[in-house]
């Protein structure tokens, strides 16, 4: 297995970031001993969830846990172009349609405590793929090893990818752009997660420029992430 360099390509975060982080990192934790796989959406797209997840993943191994980063944005992942894989890496896609095993596609990072899972080529049938019991399969498996599996998806207001995966996950939080949405649509939002019954965690605003938490429509927010609207 080769090990994937991330160090030197995450982004620059402020002191301020880094303490919202912090902050989201404590309230997950706090959330109890049974919440392990937790799912990323946003109503939309560019409201910054990949990067909100995939740090907060990162916060989560610095502190000392064991953390799986799962990119199910099979649609339109941030993270292959953004980070060097190697070209004989396999991806979740190629596991989900019985190209690979599930060892195949678990990368292990130069980050301690911290693998990551990309989303593989774009698929023909991503939501048929996620739905199956070789997802659910490969959740249970890598389960037992991890304190914490973060599941990245699509924006839930483009596609029902991410509705799919709320039913395999113990909890979700909601990245809300400030700016970027409205209480209408996030309320919408709401409604069709908890028809899967998923545990909703929370939302954390981002893009912020004033610090202040928000609250939306019953969601409680984390803190600010400034920085990621620059």
């Amino acid at each position: 297995m080769e090990i994937i360099n991330i160090k030197d390509q995450l982004p620059k975060i402020s002191k301020k970031t880094s303490e919202a982080l912090k902050v989201l990192r404590t309230n997950i934790q706090l959330s109890g001993t049974d919440i392990k796989t937790i799912e990323f959406t946003s109503t939309f797209s560019n409201e910054g969830k990949t990067r909100t997840s995939f740090c907060l993943a990162i916060s989560l191994a610095e502190s000392g846990k064991k953390v799986l980063f799962l990119d199910c944005d099979l649609r339109n992942s941030k993270l292959i172009g953004k980070y060097k894989v190697p070209n004989t890496s396999k991806g979740l896609t190629q596991y989900l349609s019985g190209a690979c095993d599930y060892d195949d596609i678990l990368n292990e990072t130069d980050i301690n405590n911290f693998d990551v899972i990309f989303s593989g080529p774009v698929p023909p049938n991503p939501a048929e793929l996620l739905e199956s019991e070789e997802f659910s399969s490969l959740v249970d498996t890598y389960k037992p090893f991890y304190d914490y599996i973060i599941v990245d998806t699509p924006p839930i207001g483009k596609v029902i990818d991410a509705v799919i995966l709320a039913s395999k996950c113990d909890g979700i939080i909601f990245v809300v752009g400030s700016g970027d949405t409205n209480t209408q649509a996030l309320r919408k939002a709401k409604r069709q997660i908890e028809k899967t019954e998923c545990r909703i965690l929370g939302a954390v605003l981002n893009k912020a420029t004033n610090g202040k938490d928000l609250s939306y429509g019953g969601f409680s927010g984390y803190g600010s992430y400034g920085d990621y609207g620059k």
